[in-house]
């Protein structure tokens, strides 16, 4: 509240401004609309490092399934569909996992089965996109066709499995992912941020290009936050 430049309007989404402009929050069980846009994903790294901090400090009520439902509810403050807060449970849990040492392709299978045990039947669905994006990351040379064959990332999903495929299709190399992330025709900016969540959490600063770094604005302010969020 206290620092001006986060109190600048930066385009917020249509979705999210007239979800809060009804004066109440939803919820997964009384949700405001039925959006399943990438707005609610895409804002919720932070509940993973939280979460994990929480974790690493001995509340042993903080598992791995507890942060796929606190991802999933902040989603759901603004995105009410499941296709809009699931993948949001879903990252969230993966950065959680990351943060806490396991590997990528780890993380996200265990990711798969927490999905498994939720009770909305888009779960298939998305669980289903999720394992294409291993087969094809297996069998097929990344590049941006392929990233085009999973939509553009204007829904939640589509944002979520694109960032995956662009992350698993990195090789440790957090420039080459967040590239390969921005570089198709669809929602560019959201899957760059989600790749840049994910593969920050699993590679660390020191991954990301000085050059970048340089050039970001308000780098000191967000780097204090993260390391709050971790304390």
């Amino acid at each position: 509240m206290e620092i001006p430049e986060l109190n600048h309007r930066r385009a917020p989404g249509t979705t999210c401004l007239t979800a809060l402009i009804k004066g109440r929050m939803g919820t997964i069980g009384h949700p405001v609309n039925v959006s399943k846009g990438c707005g609610g994903v895409m804002r919720v790294a932070p509940v993973g490092l939280f979460c994990a901090a929480l974790h690493n400090t001995g509340d042993a009520t903080m598992t791995v399934g507890r942060a796929f439902d606190i991802g999933c509810a902040c989603a759901a403050i603004t995105h009410g569909h499941p296709l809009g807060y699931l993948p949001a449970g879903f990252l969230a849990t993966v950065v959680f996992l990351l943060v806490s040492g396991k590997g990528l392709e780890e993380s996200i299978t265990v990711s798969l089965g927490i999905l498994e045990e939720r009770p909305e039947r888009e779960r298939f669905m998305l669980g289903a996109q999720v394992n294409h994006a291993f087969r094809l990351i297996r069998n097929k040379k990344p590049c941006p066709e392929t990233v085009e064959r999973f939509g553009g990332g204007w829904v939640g999903d589509e944002a979520l499995v694109i960032s995956l495929y662009c992350a698993l299709a990195s090789e440790g190399d957090f420039a080459a992912g967040v590239r390969i992330a921005v570089n198709h025709s669809g929602d560019s900016d959201s899957t760059g941020s989600i790749t840049g969540n994910i593969l920050g959490a699993l590679l660390g600063k020191e991954a990301i290009p000085n050059a970048w770094l340089a050039k970001l604005e308000l780098a000191e302010v967000i780097e204090k936050a993260a390391l709050q969020l971790l304390e």
